[in-house]
């Protein structure tokens, strides 16, 4: 009677079980996902990284950058002079001729609508590309 019995029990298929298995995968997930978020935060010796923001102050300093003013009228100054969107082409294609590694850098009045910078900003892009920033103030 008792081989029957065993017989019966072992040709039944066996149930796996997945909500343990899924347990054990979500503590591994979740191990190597702390694990590598710990290792990618430590330094490696003797490598010093650059520090956030000095890049422009850097490179300011060694070329003296175009200053281009946008005041509350709209007006666009350079060199204390008011002129023209048309006239700040030329303008900056000799400066920037002249000083290849230059920057030009627009410093608008903050009381602008953002339409009137962007219009300014874009007619300078289109003449120097990517050495063309916006200044702005730190609080």
């Amino acid at each position: 009677m008792l081989f029957r019995n065993q017989q019966r029990h072992s040709s039944q298929i066996p149930e796996v079980n997945l909500i343990p298995m899924m347990d054990v995968l979500m503590s591994v997930l979740t191990f190597f996902i702390i694990t590598s978020m710990t290792l990618s935060g430590r330094r490696i010796a003797n490598v010093s990284l650059p520090a956030v923001g000095n890049g422009v102050r850097e490179q300011s300093s060694l070329l003296e950058p175009l200053i281009v003013g946008l005041n509350q009228r709209g007006e666009i100054i350079i060199d204390d002079k008011s002129i023209t969107i048309t006239a700040l082409e030329p303008k900056i294609k000799l400066y920037l001729e002249q000083s290849p590694q230059a920057l030009v850098i627009l410093k608008a009045d903050k009381k602008l609508q953002y339409k009137q910078v962007v219009q300014v900003l874009r007619k300078m892009r289109d003449v120097g590309g990517d050495r063309v920033s916006l200044a702005i103030e730190r609080n």
